[in-house]
């Protein structure tokens, strides 16, 4: 068979494939622990399913808009203006299927061969891969070891000729930090001044922990005309609870929106209706799930940092946001690919490498799920790594004794 030597190039989602494999153990009946997993596991808010389950009782579910509906449009410019204090027109935003697509289709939009794109590590798994999909070229920040969080000087370094867009994803994903308020209002002003497009993946915008206000990237921008080159990128799934309605939306410059939408227009012909539908029902609704959500994620943060302190050698930087924590393992496997192996192997531990992030010895760790798989999915980890643990260890019915020779 002759493949492209661009899909040759593009790896396979690690997170997607882990959900896979997670699911193929737990349907043969391994008492499998998915801390690796994306998606909180709250209900959907009621305001979406009754107001997509409205629409689709009518039997009249057809095409949208490639740029989606006017309600949900509407929807978003009202979401854009509470929560960042910014007035915008429907001609400054399209609504994709999720934040996945809104950041393919902007890259797309944006970029030329070997144009480069700057992001720091550790960063989504799949920045590198859209960049290159796109034709573009990645280009890695790395901070000081064990920080996560970057400085200005070190974008800065990186920027050249080819430089077309950074993208910033605070709090971050997978390390659950969120930068520093100076960094971003640093990096607005910087990029304006530069003439570089910087793309704000804000998906976890407003599951922020401690009290702490969502950091408004509007707020540092001078330029906010029609040249703007700041593109705001938002999703109903993390915040609602909504991974499977799978609705993204890009605000910015009406030339990028109108470009975004022609290609969007030969992709997919715009998002699914009753999914646009039902995130109208969410941003318009009771927002009292948000907070739900926000606090539930805020305590299984706590369970979780509390239990990996008492592995000793395993250093946590505390998250200030998301559903993820990103551990240094290197302590006991520099290899992170190898240990998250084991520990699935071992324990029936689902982790995510941090390799895959762009920092190895790493893993991510999600707290999203119970605080019961929370916490005995940390032991089963400290069992499978510490030899200082109990010699034994029981995954359901099956007893396991370790054997360190």
């Amino acid at each position: 068979m002759s493949i492209s030597q661009l899909a040759r190039s593009i790896k396979e989602s690690a997170t997607l494939k882990l959900n896979e494999t997670a699911a193929i153990l737990r349907d043969k009946g391994e008492p499998v622990i998915h801390l690796g997993g994306g998606e909180p596991k709250g209900r959907a808010p009621i305001d979406a399913i009754t107001t997509a389950s409205s629409m689709m009782v009518t039997g009249e579910v057809r095409y949208s808009p490639a740029d989606g509906i006017p309600s949900l449009k509407k929807a978003i410019i009202r979401y854009t203006e509470e929560c960042y204090n910014r007035v915008v027109t429907p001609a400054n935003v399209i609504a994709s299927s999720g934040a996945k697509q809104s950041i393919m289709v902007a890259l797309q939009t944006l970029l030329e061969p070997k144009d480069e794109v700057i992001f720091a590590a550790p960063y989504w798994v799949s920045y590198p891969e859209m960049v290159k999909l796109a034709g573009g070229v990645p280009v890695v920040v790395t901070p000081e070891d064990g920080t996560f969080q970057p400085t200005i000087e070190e974008f800065a370094a990186l920027v050249g000729s080819y430089t077309k867009a950074i993208i910033i994803n605070s709090p971050n994903n997978p390390s659950g930090v969120m930068y520093k308020k100076d960094f971003i209002a640093e990096l607005v002003q910087f990029c304006e001044k530069k003439g570089i497009y910087l793309i704000m993946d804000d998906t976890y915008n407003r599951l922020v922990f401690d009290g702490q206000a969502p950091i408004n990237c509007y707020e540092f921008a001078k330029d906010f005309s029609e040249h703007s080159k700041l593109i705001v990128i938002n999703c109903v799934s993390k915040m609602y609870a909504m991974t499977g309605f799978r609705i993204g939306w890009t605000v910015a410059a009406k030339e990028i929106v109108q470009a975004m939408t022609n290609i969007q227009s030969q992709q997919t012909s715009g998002p699914a209706t009753p999914s646009q539908w039902a995130a109208v029902g969410a941003l318009t609704g009771v927002q009292s799930s948000i907070d739900g959500l926000r606090m539930t994620l805020e305590n299984a943060r706590n369970v979780m940092i509390a239990r990996l302190n008492m592995i000793p050698g395993v250093k946590v930087v505390k998250p200030n946001g998301t559903f993820y924590c990103f551990p240094d393992f290197s302590a006991y496997e520099k290899d992170s690919a190898k240990l998250c192996q084991m520990l699935l192997d071992k324990v029936r531990v689902v982790t995510v490498p941090g390799k895959e992030f762009g920092m190895d010895g790493h893993l991510r760790l999600s707290y999203c799920g119970s605080l019961k798989e929370i916490k005995e999915g940390v032991e089963r980890i400290q069992w499978a790594i510490d030899p200082n643990s109990p010699n034994e260890l029981y995954l359901g019915d099956r007893k396991l004794v370790r054997d360190w020779a």
